[in-house]
């Protein structure tokens, strides 16, 4: 299926987005068909988030430029900022040198974090 519906521009159901076999056949997806995706902060390199993706959720982020992930509690696709506003405009996508971890570079609009701390990893400093 396509990526591109002619009068409505990308996909908005990350389910029915199908990954670029070429690209496809780059990323090194886990037993449970997931790859990490590290987000980070394209103006000051903050790391904002880890989230997992799968190829729709992949392919729906590269179609549309929102930051689209897998729910591995809920079991299902998260557009981030659908329900918060807090949106992730993405600018680049990056896959590291094993095909193990996709990098993505993106603008934030708000919190990148569920707590509403602007990144994941704002509250547990360890040393």
């Amino acid at each position: 299926m396509s990526n591109t519906d002619s009068k409505t521009g990308p996909n908005t159901d990350p389910a029915t987005c199908e990954l670029d076999p070429a690209i496809a056949e780059r990323v090194r997806f886990n037993a449970d068909g997931l790859v990490p995706a590290i987000v980070q902060d394209i103006t000051n390199g903050d790391v904002l988030m880890m989230a997992w993706m799968n190829d729709h959720a992949l392919a729906h982020t590269l179609a549309t430029k929102k930051g689209t992930y897998w729910s591995r509690s809920r079991q299902s696709y998260w557009i981030k900022g659908e329900t918060s506003g807090h949106t992730q405009r993405v600018e680049e996508v990056r896959l590291d040198c094993d095909g193990d971890t996709v990098l993505l570079k993106i603008e934030q609009t708000g919190a990148a974090c569920h707590t509403g701390n602007r990144t994941c990893f704002d509250a547990d400093r360890l040393a």
